[in-house]
């Protein structure tokens, strides 16, 4: 089979991916302090993205060194339960930052334990039914003409799955418009209580709003390209466009541990540790609100 430069490409990207998401879930998994619903959902986050590397490696690896059917629906398979993953941790950040600015009284709590837990086991559950679909026998193997853009899916199957992340896109922006009016507000509130000048709510507005709109903007530009062609391409457009969209799309798992990891300055304590040689399994830190992070 003559190589593809995209191919190797998308599995330069995986590796990437792999590595850099590897390092968020061990420092998570070895570091009983990150034991935090927000640090939970991060672990998520990268565990997802993680597999999405993982599954861009063995895809490569598997069509052009172990060609099969079966191994091909697998490693499919592994790459749709991976990313509906990470788009729907994304979905359950969002959500967890939202209600600790809407509730954070009482945000703190047992209860916001349990909704996190309960939220990771929608998530997963969720992604690997999407990702057993095709494993079970929703695919286009034997009718090819009821393929997708991206094959063996079915037209069908990628429809489900693009509406559902145009539809976490929605709810993201919608969640973030509210955390962005909160913010607004808390800022406002503060600057009059502690009579601060009001350039200095406007610069705290505006970093805030700016952090929102570097958020949103990442995932839209990575995944809308995609989701947009999946609900118009056809089986029998050209393998090129599949691959232009695709690939900008894989970029947002690269970009995650970035954006909500490699920011949190907790973290970087520990990396900071880990590369110092003094690494400790329990920091003297106490974790900040997830609207912080």
């Amino acid at each position: 089979l003559a190589l593809n430069p995209w191919d190797v490409v998308l599995c330069i990207s995986g590796t990437i991916i792999s590595c850099e998401n590897a390092i968020v879930v061990v420092v998570i998994f070895y570091t009983p302090a990150f034991r935090a619903p927000m640090f939970l959902l991060i672990g998520s986050l990268a565990t997802a993205d993680l597999l999405a590397g993982v599954g861009l490696i063995l895809h490569f690896a598997f069509v052009y060194f172990i060609p099969s059917e079966a191994v091909s629906l697998l490693t499919v398979g592994l790459l749709v339960t991976s990313f509906t993953a990470s788009v729907c941790s994304l979905l359950t950040i969002t959500i967890d930052r939202y209600l600790s600015l809407y509730n954070a009284l009482t945000y703190y709590s047992e209860r916001t334990v349990t909704r996190t837990h309960i939220m990771l086991i929608l998530t997963w559950g969720a992604s690997i039914c999407y990702g057993l679909l095709p494993v079970m026998g929703w695919n286009c193997l034997k009718e090819p003409s009821a393929c997708s853009i991206v094959k063996p899916l079915t037209k069908n199957h990628l429809i489900i799955l693009s509406v559902s992340f145009l539809a976490v896109f929605a709810a993201m922006l919608q969640l973030y418009v509210q955390i962005c009016r909160i913010v607004c507000r808390h800022a406002q509130q503060i600057a009059v209580q502690r009579h601060l000048l009001a350039s200095s709510h406007y610069v705290t507005t505006r970093k805030g709003i700016a952090t929102l709109a570097v958020i949103l903007g990442t995932f839209a530009s990575c995944w809308l390209p995609f989701a947009v062609y999946g609900l118009l391409g056809d089986y029998s457009y050209p393998a090129l466009y599949t691959y232009a969209t695709l690939l900008p799309a894989t970029y947002n798992s690269m970009l995650n541990p970035v954006i909500y990891a490699f920011r949190n300055q907790e973290i970087q304590k520990v990396l900071w540790a880990v590369c110092c040689g003094c690494f400790s399994s329990a920091p003297p830190f106490r974790s900040r609100s997830p609207s912080d992070v």
